[in-house]
């Protein structure tokens, strides 16, 4: 295995583990809001410092972007490499004790991602994948379905929870989704759903609304895995815009002709507001890590 692959494997175990020991003591812990339907555990910035604190041991020059954390850079100022983590992806499901919830890290090179794990902590599956050298479960080669068309297909998505602007034109793209395939399921770790659609479990995914942690690691695995990845008009932009939809190639242009529809002027290729975007640099020390 590649080593900064490898490396990323310690680190996705070792928050995994963490994040274990404390789901049968939920009630004790620290919960803070941090926005509307988002909040923040103990355990998310426990995790977040245990993964930064294994990356920074072996790669001290790189960057950081967490979701708790901020941009952070490294020992030797900017860095062309950024780790970007997302150390508990589902932090609502773990609070309520439903088993649907990830880490997720990635590597991005000049901008480009190079390696990438999620890891369900519940499960202990491990699904890697690294760029030209395809996507892995648990070490063995996963590809993405064979679906073609919508007739069995079963797609996974995410709501706009956290912003209600778009409810309206995701509802519709919900509905048409609805009446076409043969099921849509809604579990709520978007790195978990990729790269559900990565091992074939899912035919599609599209959300709205992500930022750069949730998406960097699940996008690569399904690229590796032989699938689609875009924004809402089929752009690659969904980094910026935090838009997604993800499938294998033959339905990825059947989703998208059903989205179009629904694309509001806001959606159209727009970046939503992000402090992933352009985040304050911060010291490790601000971050704990």
């Amino acid at each position: 295995m590649d080593p900064m692959l490898t490396i990323a494997v310690r680190a996705a175990r070792a928050a995994g583990d963490l994040i274990a020991r404390y789901s049968g003591r939920v009630d004790t812990l620290k919960i803070t809001p941090k926005g509307r339907n988002d909040f923040v555990s103990e355990v998310d910035k426990q995790a977040e410092r245990e993964i930064i604190g294994i990356l920074q041991k072996a790669y001290p020059t790189h960057g950081f972007l967490g979701e708790e954390g901020g941009r952070q850079s490294g020992s030797q100022g900017k860095s062309d490499f950024m780790w970007v983590i997302d150390p508990l992806d589902g932090t609502t499901n773990f609070l309520h004790g439903f088993p649907q919830f990830s880490v997720s890290i990635a590597l991005m090179h000049k901008g480009k991602i190079e390696c990438g794990v999620v890891y369900d902590p519940t499960s202990q599956e491990l699904f890697t994948a690294k760029r030209g050298a395809g996507a892995t479960l648990d070490n063995r080669r996963i590809r993405v379905s064979k679906q073609k068309g919508y007739n069995g297909a079963l797609l996974g998505t995410g709501f706009p929870f956290k912003d209600q602007r778009h409810v309206d034109a995701y509802l519709g793209m919900f509905r048409d989704f609805m009446k076409d395939t043969a099921g849509i399921r809604r579990p709520g770790s978007a790195a978990l759903d990729l790269a559900y659609v990565a091992c074939g479990r899912y035919d599609g995914f599209w959300e709205i609304g992500l930022k750069p942690w949730d998406l960097a690691a699940g996008v690569l695995l399904v690229q590796e895995a032989g699938g689609i990845v875009s924004d809402l008009e089929g752009s690659d932009q969904f980094m910026l815009s935090g838009n997604v939809v993800a499938a294998t190639s033959k339905l990825h242009p059947l989703m998208m002709d059903t989205i179009r529809p629904h694309l509001t002027p806001a959606l159209r290729n727009q970046p939503q507001p992000s402090p992933a975007a352009n985040p304050p640099e911060s010291s490790a020390d601000a971050s704990g890590a």
